[in-house]
């Protein structure tokens, strides 16, 4: 058998301060340690880029609706705030659910910019990727779309760019006419994507007196999913005891049917009549959330038939990311 090679020290100078250059896989690392870059700094590297952020859009205003736009809603729009003010030439910013041919961002004819929050992204961080494809969209030229690139594993997260103290409103809007401001005008190729995504789009609806709750319209029946800021196990004790007592649902005919997990968040699911619109559910989910309140707030433990309702509860978890 071949002897191996001893390894040799590289005639280079070790990098003892700064960050080291990215290289290719199979190249000497930079920091001079005689190693290939992808078993030495590239190995970190490659970790920070795959490992996944459970909470992407912790500490951002509105996560939970940052979730919902990311996963329930088909069509909605959000004026962001920059922390830093919006760049000369860029008079707003301003992020959608999904653009037409699945463009990561688009800067406009005017300037502005929209950044798609439902492309796939390329690491486990979601805000990194999103606030890389943004900050590429603010120097983009005018009129054109922004592709899809790899985000570096130290750039900066939509938490950096973003204002924490601004309001985060999303409008629900029943189509994707926002796309372009002259839809008549518009390119066959936008044209044919419009009409793709409308048939596609179900009917969503913002309840207006309750936090991220989202009511939508399906063929044979309507839903409720409402994403909720309390932790998971917590909150589903407080559901189970609700359920057990036969307070869970939101009237005559609707059922707590199960939950989401959505980026370490959990969006409870209620199946409705298919008479019961928006403006129906209003009431109800206030109702709700009363109940909610008290029975986040008890500390004792849960009874044989409470931890019964939990378990049907949590068997009908569906994990979404």
């Amino acid at each position: 058998m071949a002897k191996k090679r001893p390894q040799t020290k590289a005639n280079t100078a070790q990098l003892k301060d700064g960050p080291v250059p990215v290289v290719g896989a199979r190249e000497p690392c930079p920091c001079g340690s005689g190693r290939r870059y992808k078993a030495c700094h590239g190995r970190s590297a490659a970790h920070a880029v795959t490992e996944l952020v459970q909470r992407p859009f912790e500490g951002l205003a509105g996560e939970c609706d940052w979730v919902a736009l990311r996963e329930l809603v088909p069509a909605a729009t959000v004026e962001l705030t920059l922390r830093d003010g919006l760049p000369d030439g860029v008079p707003s910013v301003t992020l959608a659910t999904v653009l037409p041919m699945a463009w990561p961002a688009l800067r406009r004819d005017d300037g502005s910019v929209l950044l798609a929050l439902q492309n796939d992204t390329s690491s486990g961080d979601l805000s990194r990727d999103l606030a890389d494809t943004l900050r590429r969209a603010l120097t983009a030229e005018p009129g054109t779309p922004v592709a899809s690139e790899r985000a570096p594993a130290d750039g900066p997260r939509l938490q950096d760019l973003l204002d924490p103290e601004a309001d985060f409103r999303p409008v629900v809007h029943p189509g994707f006419e926002f796309w372009v401001p002259d839809a008549e005008n518009s390119t066959a190729e936008v044209t044919a994507s419009l009409e793709r995504a409308n048939e596609a789009a179900i009917p969503t609806v913002l309840l207006a007196h309750s936090d991220a709750a989202y009511w939508c319209e399906t063929p044979t029946k309507n839903h409720l999913r409402w994403v909720m800021p309390y932790p998971e196990e917590k909150l589903l004790d407080a559901l189970a005891r609700l359920h057990a007592a036969g307070t869970s649902g939101l009237g005559e005919g609707t059922r707590l049917v199960g939950s989401f997990r959505a980026h370490g968040l959990t969006v409870p699911v209620w199946d409705l009549p298919s008479t019961m619109g928006a403006e129906e559910c209003e009431k109800p989910a206030t109702e709700f959330a009363e109940r909610l309140t008290a029975a986040l707030a008890a500390d004792t433990p849960l009874s044989g038939d409470e931890r019964r309702a939990r378990g049907g509860l949590t068997n009908r978890q569906v994990t979404l990311s």
